[in-house]
């Protein structure tokens, strides 16, 4: 039995990963018929049913930051799970707009951002994303953006420096679960809807929600 996650439920071997639990109850009843409370412990709640093509999946919260996400992933690899598409949120570096979606193609691991800024190091490059399911993933939403994320270890602000980077958002999850997900042997793709602007503010909770759906129907066609 894994020491976080407490199955009440079978955990399928391919899953969607979401840091909010309230996020994953909308994408289990989107996705899933008759979805089963697979696991409440920690706040960490998951769900495993049946999609519309027959197949088994399981939906999983990890909750906040890359710490978090990286033993809830160890605990479902104990579990079974094999392969598994993070849908979570960012902030835009650049071009992007709000509601945009970000297929990750690499990502950048920043720690060091509690420290002054003279003692922070440059970004780490991490393992790259599962190449045949980001493919598949692409192929299913085509309106995904390819591109790189900076993962970070607190919350983006705008105000603060950052390192020198090509990443075109930021989240605080990515990084540490494709670092997991390599080590546990887990073939791992994520994608990442922008809600943070610095010049526009947040995405409104109904399109997030909109933007969520329609990532959580691509990831559950692909897995």
């Amino acid at each position: 039995m894994p020491a976080r996650l407490r199955p009440t439920a079978p955990i399928a071997n391919e899953a969607i990963l979401v840091g909010d639990p309230g996020r994953a109850l909308m994408l289990a009843q989107e996705l899933l018929a008759e979805p089963k409370m697979s696991n409440h412990a920690r706040g960490l709640w998951g769900y495993t049913g049946t999609t519309d093509a027959g197949r088994a999946l399981t939906i999983q919260a990890t909750g906040m930051g890359g710490p978090s996400a990286s033993v809830v992933l160890a605990d479902l690899a104990e579990l079974g799970v094999r392969r598994a598409v993070r849908i979570g949120t960012c902030a835009s570096l650049g071009a992007l707009e709000l509601g945009d979606l970000l297929l990750v193609s690499e990502a950048h691991e920043f720690h060091g951002s509690f420290v002054r800024p003279e003692r922070t190091k440059e970004p780490r490059n991490c393992p790259p994303p599962a190449k045949g399911l980001t493919s598949e993933l692409g192929a299913a939403i085509p309106r995904a953006h390819p591109g790189p994320v900076l993962s970070l270890d607190r919350l983006y602000r705008p105000e603060r420096d950052l390192p020198s980077t090509s990443a075109e958002v930021a989240d605080m999850q990515t990084a540490a679960l494709l670092t997991t997900a390599e080590d546990l042997g887990v073939a791992l793709a994520a994608l990442l809807i922008v809600s943070e602007r610095s010049d526009s503010g947040q995405l409104r909770d109904e399109e997030l929600e909109t933007a969520a759906k329609s990532a959580g129907q691509a990831a559950a066609a692909v897995l």
